[in-house]
């Protein structure tokens, strides 16, 4: 690990916590974008020593929508950015993480990500970003 890429927050309305963090908070807005492969839309800002990102769900297949509707809003995940993803997966796997994909999926900028189950990191959803 490199350091901590992202911090992950589950919204209702993208738009809405947008406002709230760049006009309360004072955070700069870096970007938005939908991400196809985790059916959301994400806002990056940022955090000065690290970034915020806004996930709204763009499905009710989208898993974000599944954790709004047990959890409600609030912080979803916490990211690390690595270098060399495939070889950290199988690192891990060795070390007995339980991984929630075979192999890396594309995230938000075209990052490569991985996210480690809750259950093999004490209830934390841990992503694993390279943005190589």
């Amino acid at each position: 690990m490199e350091n901590v890429d992202h911090i992950g927050i589950a919204v209702n309305n993208l738009d809405e916590r947008v406002s709230y963090y760049t006009d309360v908070l004072g955070m700069k807005l870096l970007n938005i974008e939908e991400v196809e492969s985790e059916q959301v839309k994400v806002a990056f800002l940022d955090g000065g020593n690290t970034h915020i990102e806004l996930l709204e769900p763009l499905s009710e297949t989208s898993a974000i929508h599944s954790y709004l509707q047990k959890r409600g809003e609030g912080i979803h995940h916490i990211a690390l950015k690595v270098k060399g993803i495939e070889a950290e997966m199988e690192r891990m796997r060795a070390e007995g993480a339980r991984l929630l994909s075979e192999q890396p999926k594309i995230g938000a900028g075209g990052a490569k990500v991985v996210f480690i189950h809750p259950k093999s990191s004490f209830g934390v959803l841990y992503e694993l970003v390279d943005r190589g």
